[in-house]
């Protein structure tokens, strides 16, 4: 690939891992044969699949929790085999949907300030796969909508307010789904599939918008990621087995826009997508590298703009939203990469000599709130993301416990209807000091008690000494 001396500000980005001590060691990261990140991030929490014996478990790490953690430290373990895929709801970020081989999809709910004991019960339990979930994405703007897609070549889109599959795409895909991605206002679905097809779909109406055969002609697994503008993003492997890029435009698939191959490693390139910066990072599993490329109107159209190299091949890797990066020290990425018993955070930056706010790097970005409800969605309607701006850095708000209407059923507000008033709940604190009290008056009584049967058995001996 020809490196072009051009104008961009983001020629000169460099990557760099943390500190050892700001790692997070002693992690046993998963060895399941899947090609999913095994890691999600969000600007309050690292999830990271994780070894467990008879089930499947995911740990949640609040990020300043660095360091070792302890061998016991608590993990959410609803599944009874292994999890293969784990997403953060993008408009709460202490819910987190979970995918696994036992087939169910589960969304969690994480105290506030992490756990303090193994997270064993979802809030929701969506069953409607017959074969492993492999594959668990939050829709990008309407709030409580999932899309799950498993090794039955179904791709189930559910209501999570309602515990709903809603949509079921079937008879669509004749073999395995490698990667599943929404388009930027959550109207389309891009996919790749073993078959050696990339197609896009409009969910709702069920039906297949364009489609490419032998996207990359190798047999190896591919992925597709929508871009900011529409266009298609796809890795894979030619036939000789070398790793390609290629960018399509779906109105007409039938040629490229740009291909460029890379190297013959056989990882799976997994693509990481900033669409404020139209910045590409390509992430191969067993590779020690993260490429990146910038992605414009003027040809080649793919960039190459750098490699970050270290030495350890990476396991997965996670990649943070952009509300939860440092803005006061240009930091335009952090990846959360995983070695085999640690992860280890990488920053992306870009050199600047000034420290005020760079607004040319910071473009208004997508915030916590999402553009509608489920049901709005499921109706027709579309919206774009509702954007913040970071100049004075993200402050996250309060965000809301997802409510058990009935049984497996979400929802952030409260229900329309209530037949019976609730009884009101009394704060955690109250609780525990009734208890507390309760406690402290057996005792007294339990005192009175031994205090009277004392006394009487000091009697009796002083009559037998008598």
């Amino acid at each position: 690939m020809l490196r072009v001396v051009r104008q961009s500000k983001f020629r000169h980005v460099f990557g760099q891992a943390v500190k050892n001590d700001q790692c997070y060691d002693d992690i046993r990261v998963s060895r399941v044969t899947w090609d999913s990140a095994f890691c999600a991030v969000n600007p309050k929490f690292v999830a990271i699949i994780v070894e467990a014996s008879g089930g499947g478990a995911f740990l949640v790490l609040p990020l300043l929790k660095t360091g070792r953690i302890d061998k016991a430290y608590p993990t959410v373990c609803g599944h009874t085999g292994p999890v293969l895929d784990i997403d953060w709801c993008p408009h709460n970020d202490h819910v987190i949907a979970s995918g696994s081989e036992d087939c169910t999809v589960m969304v969690w709910q994480i105290p506030e300030n992490g756990l303090t004991e193994p997270l064993s019960e979802p809030v929701v339990v969506l069953e409607g796969h017959s074969k492993r979930v492999g594959i668990v994405t939050w829709h990008p703007t309407a709030r409580n909508v999932l899309l799950s897609a498993g090794c039955d070549n179904l791709i189930i889109i559910w209501n999570v307010g309602t515990g709903e599959a809603l949509i079921n795409l079937e008879d669509m895909h004749p073999d395995v789904i490698f990667s599943v991605c929404w388009s930027r206002n959550g109207s389309l679905i891009c996919t790749a599939c073993k078959d050696k097809k990339v197609r896009v779909v409009d969910p709702r109406k069920g039906k297949i918008i364009a489609e490419k055969d032998k996207a990359h002609e190798g047999a190896r697994p591919m992925r597709a990621i929508f871009l900011a503008d529409g266009n298609i993003f796809t890795t894979g492997f030619s036939r000789m087995s070398e790793r390609q890029l290629a960018l399509w435009n779906p109105k007409n698939m039938e040629d490229p826009i740009s291909v460029h191959e890379m190297d013959t490693s056989n990882g799976v390139l997994l693509p990481f997508y900033d669409p404020d910066t139209n910045v590409v990072y390509l992430c191969g599993k067993g590779d020690s590298s993260i490429r990146y490329f910038e992605i414009t109107d003027e040809a080649p159209y793919v960039h190459y703009l750098n490699t970050f190299s270290s030495k350890e091949p990476q396991r997965g890797m996670g990649y943070m939203p952009k509300r939860g990066l440092d803005v006061n020290k240009c930091e335009i990425a952090r990846f959360y990469k995983l070695h085999e018993r640690k992860c280890e955070p990488i920053i992306m930056t870009v050199p600047r000599k000034s420290d005020l706010f760079q607004d040319d790097l910071y473009l208004d970005t997508a915030g916590p709130d999402p553009a509608l409800e489920a049901e709005e969605w499921f109706e027709g309607k579309n919206g774009e993301p509702i954007l913040i701006s970071l100049k004075h850095g993200y402050v996250p708000g309060k965000n809301r416990d997802l409510k058990v209407v009935k049984k497996n059923v979400l929802d952030n507000k409260a229900p329309k209807k209530v037949e019976k008033p609730a009884t009101p709940q009394k704060p955690k604190n109250e609780v525990k000091l009734e208890e507390l009290l309760r406690e402290v008056k057996s005792l007294r009584d339990l005192v009175t008690l031994q205090d009277r049967r004392i006394a009487k058995l000091e009697d009796q001996v002083a009559k037998v000494a008598i």
